[in-house]
């Protein structure tokens, strides 16, 4: 008996735990306690023992599921422990501004197969060429603006 107690009550803790650790090692530990307390209480209580213990372990499971996802995030408590602010940054500028590099004409400083650099009122940018492989040198029209490169198609 003081086994079963014992592993359900290491079970519930390490459950608790799991809220405020990062993985899903205590949660895991904590449901093969709850696991493992359920099947010694069939050993012991027999069929209807071990049955209600099971039950007894999925309800615990699921109140503290509700209070983890529900009830913590509501309370201030709950909401120090999540990050609330975002980034408004990008992680690099866009390679040019579509106004000024859209319909110009660029030159291709390496092969594009499809992609490659091209040159541009003398800026070097990275391209896409719409018109698949491109030779070195080639004339070529600036169409638009990707996140991290400019998009050329053959004149």
């Amino acid at each position: 008996m003081n086994a079963i107690i014992l592993l359900f009550v290491v079970g519930a803790l390490l459950l608790t735990a799991e809220i405020f650790l990062p993985g899903a090692i205590a949660g895991i530990i904590g449901g093969v306690a709850l696991a493992a307390g359920s099947l010694l209480s069939f050993h012991e209580f027999g069929f209807s023992g071990g049955l209600l213990a099971s039950f007894g372990a999925l309800l615990l499971v699921g109140v503290m599921l509700y209070v983890e996802l529900v009830v913590l995030p509501k309370t201030a408590f709950g909401r120090r422990m999540v990050v609330q602010s975002t980034v408004s940054a990008t992680s690099q500028p866009p390679p040019a501004a579509a106004d000024a590099v859209v319909g110009r004409d660029a030159v291709a400083l390496t092969t594009l197969a499809p992609s490659g650099y091209v040159e541009v009122d003398g800026r070097r940018y990275e391209a896409f060429s719409r018109s698949g492989l491109v030779a070195k040198g080639a004339t070529l029209r600036v169409v638009g603006v990707d996140n991290f490169r400019i998009i050329v198609s053959q004149s």
